[in-house]
């Protein structure tokens, strides 16, 4: 993080505008003074140049190295899949450029680390990642009954996404496939990410699932093995001393409206965050709203917040690259007691010599 006052003028090359970058971060960082997209590259010249069109946006890279060598920019937004994270992320630490990287961090818990290393190794650089983003208004709120202990010594957290029915006849999503989305899976980095913001990290962890539709058909022609779980239920050990319980479901239906969410039980009562929805209750199964105050709202700041670490106003608080290795930790140690019947402890003890490379099926 710069101790003196970052350039008020900041030129930014996007690598990946798929939805999210097209949504969320092109607009929001055109909308900031003295900040432009000067370049970008998509997945195909077509799709660049249609984003470069859209936006109004000069230069049209053919490869991401384009983006990260182009000596006119000082930041770049990385929106690509997870295995292009860790490549590209580092190879623009390097250049000393800033990065705003678009979870999940990477495809493995190694790339996570090699990632956080280039951070460490140019203090002088601002390193984000864009935040699980569904709890940002009410995170503040939880936080702070956490500290006033308001649910008493806590208990159990649970949560469950259920998105079935199965439907194993629909084609196979880059999310299915384990070369470009690594050891993420539905939403279970950014359910914990959410977590240890209010209560801290998982110490060991416990895994059981199957994949029940191990070849899918790609839109394009042809078949994927699938190694992507459909269904995983976890059990963890949280250091605060709760246990964590989470149920991970291409098959189970969604459950009535009133058990969405993430529950956290107290000795003392009950608080269920669902989004931007919090309820608290006393265990006895009546849940009232809990009022979020202006003052601990937050919402979506993440294009300003990247813009201000490298003007030196604030550091990085959401989300850190140290805290991107926790839930890259914690995703990985679920696929590895999945894989090996047992529990396995955090943080993980990995080799990350070498460049980052994406996982093989």
């Amino acid at each position: 993080m710069r101790a003196n006052r970052g350039p008020a003028e900041i030129a930014v090359g996007m690598i990946g505008a798929g939805a999210i970058a097209r949504q969320r971060h092109l607009p929001n960082l055109l909308a900031i003074p003295g900040v432009r997209v000067l370049g970008v590259v998509n997945r195909t010249d077509e799709s660049s140049r249609r984003v470069a069109a859209e936006f109004g946006i000069p230069r049209v890279y053919r490869h991401w190295r384009e983006a990260v060598e182009d000596p006119d920019t000082q930041a770049v937004v990385i929106g690509a899949w997870p295995d292009l994270h860790a490549p590209a992320a580092i190879a623009a630490l390097e250049r000393g450029k800033h990065v705003l990287c678009e979870a999940r961090m990477a495809a493995t818990a190694a790339e996570a680390r090699a990632m956080w290393a280039a951070a460490r190794s140019r203090p002088d650089v601002v390193a984000q990642l864009v935040p699980a983003p569904f709890t940002l208004e009410v995170d503040a709120t939880v936080r702070r009954w956490m500290d006033e202990g308001r649910l008493g010594r806590l208990l159990l957290i649970e949560h469950c996404d259920a998105g079935g029915p199965f439907r194993p006849e629909e084609p196979a999503i880059w999310r299915h496939d384990r070369r470009r989305n690594g050891f993420n899976f539905r939403t279970l980095g950014i359910v914990y990410e959410q977590i240890h913001r209010w209560v801290g990290e998982a110490v060991r962890v416990t895994a059981h699932g199957a994949v029940f539709a191990r070849r899918r058909r790609l839109a394009e022609g042809g078949w994927i093995e699938v190694s992507a779980p459909d269904h995983v239920d976890v059990a963890a050990d949280m250091a605060c001393g709760a246990l964590l319980h989470l149920q991970m479901s291409a098959v189970a239906t969604p459950k009535h409206p009133e058990a969405r969410g993430i529950w956290l039980y107290g000795t003392e009562g009950v608080l269920r965050v669902d989004g931007e929805v919090l309820q608290a209750g006393d265990g006895r199964g009546r849940m009232t709203p809990v009022r979020i105050s202006a003052r601990e709202r937050r919402g979506w700041r993440v294009e300003a917040d990247f813009i201000d670490a490298i003007r030196g106003r604030a550091p990085v608080r959401l989300t850190t690259f140290e805290d991107g290795v926790r839930y890259m930790d914690f995703t990985e140690a679920v696929w590895r007691s999945m894989a090996q019947g047992r529990a396995v402890a955090l943080p993980l003890e990995l080799d990350v010599g070498g460049a980052p490379t994406a996982p093989g099926l």
